[in-house]
């Protein structure tokens, strides 16, 4: 039985985010530390920063906002969305982040555990 897990998050390795921009992603809570059925991570795109438009066929996206503004794109819709906002993306929904803000945005982003985590880039490398 697992006894739980606490972690800080400013000892997690923030890794640059693939194709992103001035964005990083910190694996909070997952597998690998016995986990049964969620991923939970942490974004931070620095000011100018981006993840372009992708998607995921089978995962479900939940998120919070923790700091900052960012434009935000789900589906053919562009929403702004700032601290205290939570945010649902369905499975197989193109979205994407852009900070417009002088600040970094940092949000969580909840998934289900999987095994296997597959990306849509739906935008060219630039």
């Amino acid at each position: 039985m697992n006894p739980g897990v606490i972690r800080q998050a400013a000892n997690v390795e923030a890794r640059p985010v693939d194709r992103g921009e001035r964005a990083f992603i910190q694996v909070l809570l997952g597998p690998e530390d016995g986990v049964p059925h969620f991923v939970t991570r942490k974004f931070t795109i620095l000011p100018g920063g981006r993840i372009p438009k992708h998607k995921h066929p089978t995962l479900e996206h939940e998120q919070y906002v923790l700091s900052g503004r960012m434009r935000l794109g789900i589906g053919d819709e562009v929403h702004e969305v700032g601290a205290g906002q939570a945010v649902y993306i369905p499975a197989d929904t193109p979205h994407w982040y852009e900070n417009i803000g002088a600040e970094p945005v940092e949000f969580l982003c909840v998934i289900p555990k999987t095994s296997h985590y597959a990306t849509e880039w739906l935008e060219d490398e630039g």
